[in-house]
Order: C-alpha cells, then structure tokens, then sequence
C-alpha cells in the first residue's frame, strides 16, 4: 500500500508541474484515465492532488490561501537554489564563527585571570619577563584581566577601589605591555569579569549600549594602542587549538579530576582555557586514534580572596607554538616559588 501510494504521490507531482493551471478535479480525472492500475478511481486521484497542495477543498484553500501554482513554484525553486521560496520569516539568528589568528603569528603568548586591581605582582612580573626572553609573536590577553569588582551583581565593599580607577589602571597596564611588546598583535578576549560592565549597562543604562563612547574598547583605548577586542564569547583559533576564557561553556563543565578534564568532557575538541585558575591537562585518543588534549592555565591574581579563602589555585600562564599545518605545541606553566616552571 505504502508503494502505491508513493507512485501516486510522484505522479501528482509530475501532472502538477506540467498542468498548474488545470483544475483539480479535471487533473484527477486525467491521472487516473492514464494511470488506472495506481487509484480506484478519479475521486482516490484527486486526493492524492489535494494531499500534496495542502487542502481538502476549495473553502480551505480559501482560509490557507494556497495555489496549486505556489506549490509547483517552491518545489521548482528550491531544487534551482532560489532564496526562500516557502517565504519564511526573517529570522533573529545570530552566527557564531571564531575568531582566527593570522598564520604567520605561530608563537602566542596566553595570559588569563589576572583581575587588575587584584593581581599578583610578582606573578604577573614573572610572566612578562619570561615572555620577553622569548620570540613572542601574538599575545592573548584570555579574559578577566580587569575585575571589575565595583560593577559585581554581588555585595560589594565600598572601600574597595571605585570603577573609574580600575579603568586607569587597566589603561596603564596596556599601555606598558604595548611599550614593551612594540609591533606584537595584542588581542584582548572578554571574560565573564568583563562582561559585568554590558551587563550593568543593560540593568542601568540601557539607553549608553549603543552609545560609542561607552563601549568597553573605547573607555580601554584599544583603538589608540592597535589592540584587537574579541567578544561575544568568540572562540579564538590558533590553527587547531580553540581558546577560550572557559565562562562560554556556562555551569556544565565539572569535573572531581581536573579542570582540563572537564573541558574534554564538553568540548570534545583540543582547548585551552583559564577562568578555573588552575594548571591542569588532559589528553584521551578516540576511534580513528586523533588526540585531543585539554588545558586549563593558573591565574595571575591574588590566591585566596575573601570570597574564595580555600580552593586549588595557582599561578600560571600558557605559551603556544602553532605550526603551518595547524598542529602546536603547548607549554603549561606554572609559577612558583619565583620562578616559571612547566607542568
């Protein structure tokens, strides 16, 4: 029966693109004349016709507003690859495609979590210094380097340091790192701390979003320091390795183990990420023996904030060697006892 229905259904199809203009009960009487082994009789043909149109008679085709002639149109039009001949409404989807490193910037410095005003001096010191003993061509600067306490959603200290002075001192810090990384790419991703400033402003100030002074790279002068913004939780590719601050993957990534292992368990994909502020690795090979590796990197902050006495924190920071074939190396660092050492 399936069968049998399946050819009618085909020829319908076929008398519908030659006779658009015919009517339907005289099409009918047609299909079956011609093809009486594939219905009973001209009523069973007819509707087949109105099966495939979309109605089940003249005062329903009224209400639908169908044309046997649209039918015919988007069916021709889609197998020809003609936009949206079924008229779909526009749609509010939003891509989401990576942002990608240049090939020819193949030694990346990664630095993460360092929380200005919170830093770690001596950390942060640490960090830079071995970068410029290095052959550094890109750094990226992987979310949360300004807290941004004043604008936390949580119960803040007033004596703690206002808004406008964590901007300066953001301002200060990239205007030192650009001195002393004259002509390097400096590539600036937000991080979940970041994000509390369009946040405050869509609770606040909802009417400076689109104001261009107000954006974030503005108030930072990443325009007058040739510094790149990377937001909207964009991925950040480095040939094959995928970066990210860590916060994109929201409250599912746990893991008893390790950070980096619950990076595998979500991603599925070699990545690197801070925001756990905790050195960790792992790797697992699959089927086609692929192995994906997973890093999550220390941080460059002050260790047992009020809010966090007791946790697995350590300093650290990530330096990747990117190959013309997409493949890398990633070294892991840790930072302890003054001193940068590997994993």
């Amino acid at each position: 029966m399936a069968g049998k229905r399946q050819i009618g259904s085909k020829i319908a199809e076929e008398y519908l693109e030659r006779w658009p203009d015919m009517a339907t009960r005289t099409l009918a009487k047609k299909m079956y004349k011609e093809n009486p082994s594939v219905w009973s009789n001209d009523e069973s043909a007819r509707t087949t016709l109105r099966r495939l149109i979309g109605t089940t008679g003249n005062t329903a085709r009224k209400e639908k507003n169908i044309d046997k002639k649209d039918v015919v149109y988007a069916k021709n039009a889609n197998k020809m690859g003609i936009p949206n001949p079924f008229h779909i409404p526009e749609s509010d989807e939003v891509e989401w495609p990576p942002f990608v490193i240049p090939k020819l910037h193949r030694r990346i410095l990664i630095l993460s979590d360092i929380h200005m005003p919170y830093h770690n001096e001596e950390a942060l010191r640490l960090a830079l210094g071995w970068a410029l003993d290095q052959k550094i061509e890109a750094i990226v600067l992987n979310g949360d380097i300004l807290d941004f306490y004043g604008l936390s959603r949580y119960e803040k200290d007033p004596r703690k340091r206002r808004f406008s002075e964590e901007l300066e001192m953001g301002r200060e810090f990239l205007a030192e790192l650009r001195k002393h990384f004259d002509g390097i790419p400096i590539y600036y991703k937000l991080g979940n701390h970041e994000e509390r400033y369009e946040a405050y402003l869509r609770l606040k100030a909802p009417e400076l979003l689109d104001v261009n002074e107000f954006k974030l790279d503005v108030l930072l002068r990443f325009g007058e320091m040739g510094i790149t913004l990377i937001d909207d939780q964009q991925r950040i590719m480095a040939g094959d390795l995928c970066i990210m601050h860590g916060h994109e993957f929201g409250r599912s990534v746990f893991s008893p183990v390790n950070p980096a292992r619950g990076y595998y368990n979500r991603a599925k994909a070699s990545v690197i990420c801070g925001h756990n502020h905790q050195t960790s690795q792992h790797s697992e090979s699959n089927l086609h023996e692929e192995e994906i590796m997973t890093w999550s990197t220390g941080c460059l902050c002050e260790l047992h904030p009020r809010y966090m006495r007791v946790n697995k924190w350590n300093h650290g920071f990530a330096y990747v060697e990117v190959y013309n074939d997409g493949t890398f190396d990633v070294s892991n660092l840790r930072i302890k006892d003054g001193r940068v050492r590997h994993a």
